[in-house]
């Protein structure tokens, strides 16, 4: 059995991949457009104009895949209740990609030493993504 983390934009995903890969060397495995499905979607699922908008896609970040789509495409993604965990090798690998990831988002814990971690902070990313940077003790 097998947890993965399923990503909706809301019309911003195809940002959010190129975002993910630039900052932490994410590679796309798949990326379907609305218009490229064998199906069309079902009436009142997608705004008219959205076909060029990501029906699904999925990259892998280091060991983990993650996927994702624009979702309903009206603009207000909504992530809540969950973050994403960064297991990074050393505290300056920890710091280059916290500072990328928090670029245009919110820091809600700087990097620092807790009891658990040598290196730990926590932020929310300008797609509104909250993620957690850890180097392992």
């Amino acid at each position: 059995m097998q947890i993965q983390s399923y990503l909706f934009f809301d019309g911003r995903c195809e940002e959010a991949v190129e975002f993910y890969r630039r900052t932490l060397g994410a590679e796309v495995e798949m990326l379907m457009r609305i218009k490229d499905s064998p199906e069309p979607p079902p009436p009142d699922m997608v705004p008219p104009g959205s076909e060029d908008k990501v029906m699904h896609a999925s990259f892998r970040i280091g060991d983990s895949v993650v996927m994702a789509s624009d979702g309903r495409c009206q603009g207000q993604p909504n992530f809540q209740g969950f973050a994403l965990s960064l297991s990074v090798a050393d505290q300056r690998e920890a710091e280059q990609r916290f500072a990328a990831l928090s670029e245009g988002g919110q820091v809600q814990m700087p990097l620092g030493q807790t009891f658990f971690s040598p290196c730990f902070g926590m932020l929310t990313d300008r797609f509104g993504v909250s993620w957690m940077i850890i180097v392992p003790a």
